[in-house]
């Protein structure tokens, strides 16, 4: 066993490590045929047509004068939750394909996977973009502002595995974190209404606050893990642990995170 090897997968010998990235290729196919099967029965259930505007404001005349609230285009949800899914499916049919697999094993040997963190950055800045439209944001400014902190903090998570291994450093980890997090200030601030005098949370459903605090917790159960993956916590010492848990992630969370956005689509509006 090499060093890399031991340090990575302690105490396994070449063939349980061999025989662990062989399971991982099955769990890939697996869940790209679970991901496309929910992306194809979202875009059967698509036909309320429901939107939400994505809108600029524009100001008429010299700073400080009152600005115009422009719509500029609507955000198909039920569309784009479907492709959220497709390409959370095409990511893992890629990994498991036989033009990607060798090199998917040759990273995780050196404990990291490229392959996550490229899938990452388009479908988790799909997702919080979603989540920030449900939840009221409908300046574009602030759709670019929040897909761009988004990348950042996926770039982060890829640097972490790029250039460090468990047991080192976590700086760019803690740099992804609190990129991480601005996106999801500007959503409590629609949420809770700061500043909006008028904004009466009691009038606010129930369901609508499990919703955020149970999206909020799926979206940041990935950031977990690697942490747990880089402390070298409990079972968490060996890396396939943490390779294996993004991949059940990889279906739990993003599959909960997809119904309870497209949720919103299915009761057309009064």
């Amino acid at each position: 066993m090499s060093r890399a090897d031991e340090l990575l997968f302690p105490g396994m010998p070449a063939e349980a490590i061999d025989a662990r990235l062989k399971r991982l290729r099955v769990q890939n196919v697996v869940l790209g045929v679970l991901h496309l099967v929910q992306a194809v029965a979202v875009y059967s259930l698509n036909e309320t047509g429901f939107t939400l505007p994505i809108a600029g404001t524009y100001p008429q005349g010299p700073p400080g004068t009152e600005p115009q609230l422009i719509e500029l285009f609507s955000l198909d949800v039920g569309l784009w939750v479907f492709l959220f899914l497709l390409i959370s499916a095409l990511a893992h049919f890629t990994i498991a394909s036989p033009w990607y697999f060798e090199r998917y094993a040759a990273d995780i040997r050196r404990g990291k996977n490229t392959a996550r963190w490229v899938e990452y950055s388009a479908s988790s800045t799909i997702m919080v973009i979603l989540i920030a439209a449900v939840t009221g944001v409908v300046d574009v400014a602030a759709f670019i502002a929040i897909a761009g902190a988004n990348v950042a903090m996926i770039a982060f998570g890829d640097l972490q595995e790029r250039y460090l291994r468990p047991g080192e450093s976590l700086l760019p980890f803690w740099l992804g974190t609190w990129v991480g997090l601005t996106p999801w200030i500007a959503i409590a601030f629609y949420v809770l209404g700061v500043g909006n005098a008028d904004r009466d949370l009691s009038q606010v459903p129930g369901f609508v606050w499990v919703i955020v605090f149970a999206l909020f917790a799926f979206f940041f159960s990935f950031g977990l893990n690697q942490w747990l993956q880089y402390k070298r916590i409990g079972k968490w010492a060996n890396y396939f642990r943490g390779e294996t848990t993004y991949v059940v992630l990889s279906l739990v969370a993003k599959s909960l995170l997809a119904w309870l956005v497209f949720a919103n689509t299915l009761v057309p509006p009064a």
